[in-house]
């Protein structure tokens, strides 16, 4: 196992456990008490942990996972999912991409669609999050804007005021949200309200509105609220999601898709 992925899966470990053991975790990845020191010691270095005797705990009370650490959770399921939601989209549409693992992997299945290998533009795409331009930004056929803002280091989203200064000049045809939690009582959640607040203007600026989320997230609340579930037109998710939360969706006028 290569350091980067120990280093994702001990993050993702700590985050669900809040604590870790270097015993407990060398166990888990299979490899020596020696390396997970190591790892420990490293990732506190960075402000990724916080060293503990015998182990490590998360760092803060409101720990968050840095995207670029996010992106083997579920990654079958949101590769699907990213497909199907490219699916969806029409050539030529002015499409809004939220941050999220999820919708950078809408934008990678986007770009590998060969009826969008041509046009002027193929797609528009308009989007806050620094990695999705980054990697879109090389395909010419695609018309990328990038919102102002500033840069938030967990997610890469631009967030704050000049966002809103862009986003209310234009319009979309349809706006993919990355959700942290989806709720039909709740609506669509985010962790951060700078980042809930740019994507509730992008589903404001939009046709329509479609969410892709793996069904962990699904039936779960997060702190900043993003839109209603009645606010959102189509929901894609994986075939894990329950009867009955379909059920809940669909009487709250949201189309399901599971893949």
């Amino acid at each position: 196992m290569s350091r980067d992925a120990r280093w994702k899966a001990l993050l993702e470990l700590l985050v669900e456990r809040g604590r870790l053991e270097v015993e407990e975790a060398a166990a888990e990845l299979e490899v020596s008490a020696a390396t997970i020191r190591r790892d420990f010691d490293q990732l506190a270095e960075q402000q990724m942990l916080v060293r503990t005797r015998g182990g490590a705990v998360v760092h803060g009370v409101s720990y968050e996972l840095p995207l670029r650490y996010k992106t083997a959770r579920h990654a079958s399921e949101k590769q699907r999912i990213a497909k199907a939601v490219a699916d969806l989209l029409a050539p030529g549409e002015a499409v809004g991409l939220t941050g999220g693992t999820t919708t950078t992997e809408v934008a990678r299945a986007l770009a590998v669609r060969s009826d969008l290998a041509s046009g002027s533009p193929a797609l528009t795409v308009v989007t806050n999050a620094l990695n999705i331009a980054n990697e879109l930004a090389v395909r010419p056929q695609f018309k990328i804007v990038v919102t102002g803002g500033v840069a938030r280091a967990q997610s890469y989203e631009l967030i704050g005021p000049l966002a809103d200064g862009v986003l209310s000049q234009i319009t979309l045809d349809v706006a993919v949200l990355g959700v942290v939690a989806f709720d039909v009582t709740h609506g669509a959640a985010a962790a951060d309200e700078a980042e809930a607040a740019i994507n509730r203007l992008l589903c404001e600026r939009a046709e329509r509105v479609v969410v892709a989320a793996d069904s962990s997230k699904l039936g779960q609340r997060a702190f900043a609220r993003i839109c209603a579930a009645e606010s959102v037109d189509i929901l894609v998710t994986d075939t894990a999601v329950g009867a009955e939360t379909v059920r809940r969706f669909e009487e709250a006028g949201v189309r399901v898709v599971a893949v």
